[in-house]
Order: C-alpha cells, then structure tokens, then sequence
C-alpha cells in the first residue's frame, strides 16, 4: 500500500531559497527530503529523532 505525502516547507524559508528541506507528516514519521531534488528518497525519522534534530539545528543557529 502506498501512502499518498503532503510535502510542505518551512514559512521561514523564501521561493528563492536554495538550502531547505520539504516535511510530510505521519502518525509516527517525519519525512524528510530536499527541496532541490524531490526525485530522490526521502528520510524518515520518529518523533523522538525529529526533535532531537531540530534542537541541535536551534542550537547551531545561535
């Protein structure tokens, strides 16, 4: 069975922008991929992992 994914980028991100990453959302996955090339596979993490990730993005930001 295949699961239809709504892809959606962050409303921080601009039309322009060359760097980002698109997210569908699960039940119990987050999918990831690039913008730039939606052809190839997507990752998949759990919501312990997504969280994780976006902490030490923040983190790196700073």
């Amino acid at each position: 069975m295949s699961t239809h994914l709504t892809w959606f980028k962050s409303t921080y991100s601009s039309p322009q922008a060359d760097s980002c990453i698109e997210v569908a959302l699960t039940p119990a996955t987050i999918h990831i991929r690039d913008s730039k090339d939606t052809t190839r596979p997507h990752l998949g993490l759990g919501p312990s992992a997504w969280a994780a990730f976006v902490s030490y993005a923040a983190a790196q930001a700073d």
